[in-house]
């Protein structure tokens, strides 16, 4: 039997006035349509923080300050294990761009719910509304 293919990703909780930055996923990507923490994968030789630093700034044009882990869960998809950790962040410059994404909304942890989010991603929205 193949071992699944194990992929490492980060994903940024930014928090800014007691809401939590939610990303939709653009056409251009797998999971079409539904909501994440903006990240992705780490790179050899790369730590969880800095590949964080790296993807929002490629991804949305801005600098954040990465904060303490959030949570770390494994997700099995089609194309393979996705292992997501997720960290709370703060942004530190410029306002979000739309690159990857389709739509990046503020919300309050309560509002969250209302979204489609990806599997991997729920544990860390159910976390955040516990910790508020």
């Amino acid at each position: 039997m193949q071992a699944r293919k194990q992929i490492h990703v980060v994903g940024a909780v930014i928090v800014r006035d007691s809401e939590i930055l939610c990303a939709r996923r653009g056409a251009d990507s797998s999971l079409t349509g539904m909501w994440e923490f903006p990240g992705g994968k780490i790179e050899p030789g790369e730590t969880p923080r800095a590949a964080l630093e790296r993807e929002i700034r490629e991804e949305l044009g801005c600098a954040i300050d990465v904060g303490d882990a959030l949570t770390t869960t494994t997700h099995p998809y089609d194309f393979g294990d996705v292992t997501l950790t997720t960290f709370w962040c703060e942004l530190r410059s410029d306002v979000p761009k739309l690159t990857e994404h389709s739509e990046v909304r503020w919300l309050s942890p309560a509002e969250m719910t209302s979204l489609t989010w990806a599997p991997a991603d729920l544990p860390a929205v159910r976390a955040i509304m516990s910790a508020h």
